[in-house]
């Protein structure tokens, strides 16, 4: 099968061989994420850069512009992010420099936790200072509301082919209205997105390595830090989830972060935006299975589905949106 962007790709890094001392063989798949994005690794024999990375961005669908405007931002503010060496715009290809193949993911475990989720937290509390508004789009009403329908538009009515009564589509919209009230009360800062286990990296200096930054927004305080300990690839038990919550309430407060004085307010924050995330995200892999025929991403449903359950079921507000939620559960043998 063959790949013009590849070809075209090899053209461009052939340019680029002398002045960064590429070994052009060696170009080989690093990864790739659930856009039109991929990833490539080369060598080099500069002994400042052994290995680099390549993003191959095709323009009509992931322009450049977006990653190259947050990578500045959060390297401004003193974050891991990988370094631009070259790019070329027109044609959507970024020569980075290499954050290494240890994700948190692969290196989490009971005894590292506390380590790492330490120092990811450092780099989020130094995020969140640097924030200013008019910077990064505004994570607002319209957005939120547009992300919680790929919920039932995708995952119910597209994945499980359910069609809800009309209660159960009142029950949803007032759910909705209810957790939208919530995240866009809370104060605003930066927020990555995708702050979680597959978009850190283990690094030896200045850890974690951060990546997959390119959809930021300017948004709700809780965002980033649901992401990371309510992450939909690796569980903790809740005691521990509070503990690191609590430890992050602490370090951005004594910072100066917006942050509530009362922990039980900051903690209900961080579910309701929890929920609107697995809600959210619920809608996104059984998207990604239907329309672009990504089926990785399903083995990662049952436990997106499970937290929100928990925290609906928590809130008595919530508790009709649980009971559909439960209804969507896998019977039992």
């Amino acid at each position: 099968m063959t790949d013009p962007r590849l070809d075209t790709l090899h053209n461009w890094l052939n340019g680029l061989e002398a002045s960064w001392q590429l070994d052009l063989p060696t170009l080989a798949p690093a990864s790739a994420d659930a856009s039109f994005r991929r990833y490539f690794r080369i060598a080099s024999k500069n002994p400042d850069f052994p290995t680099l990375i390549v993003m191959d961005a095709p323009p009509q669908h992931e322009p450049l512009n977006a990653f190259i405007h947050v990578d500045l931002l959060l390297e401004n503010a003193s974050l891991n992010v990988p370094k631009i060496l070259e790019k070329n715009l027109a044609e959507g290809f970024l020569l980075l420099n290499d954050l290494g193949t240890k994700t948190y993911l692969g290196e989490l475990n009971s005894e590292s936790a506390d380590h790492l989720y330490q120092d990811a937290t450092h780099a989020l509390v130094k995020m969140q200072l640097a924030s200013k508004p008019g910077i990064l789009t505004n994570y607002d009403e319209t957005l939120l509301q547009r992300e919680l329908d790929l919920f039932p538009e995708w995952y119910l009515k597209k994945h499980l082919h359910i069609e809800l009564t009309e209660l159960q589509n009142l029950q949803i919209k007032q759910a909705f209205e209810l957790i939208i009230q919530n995240n866009i009360a809370q104060a605003k800062v930066y927020v990555h997105r995708d702050y979680h286990s597959r978009n850190l990296m283990v690094t030896e200096k200045n850890n974690p390595g951060v990546i997959d930054f390119q959809d930021a927004v300017y948004g709700p305080i809780t965002y980033d830090a649901s992401s990371l300990w309510r992450d939909a690839y690796i569980a903790w038990p809740e005691e521990r989830v509070i503990d690191w919550v609590i430890k992050f309430w602490e370090e951005g407060r004594e910072a100066g972060l917006p942050m509530p004085s009362d922990f039980g307010q900051f903690y209900r924050d961080f579910e309701w935006m929890g929920l609107q995330r697995h809600l959210k995200v619920l809608g996104i892999f059984a998207r990604l299975f239907h329309r672009d025929g990504k089926d990785g991403y399903l083995k990662d449903i049952p436990l997106v589905l499970e937290y929100a359950i928990a925290t609906a079921n928590r809130y008595i507000e919530l508790k009709p949106l649980a009971r559909i939620l439960e209804s969507t559960r896998p019977a039992q043998d």
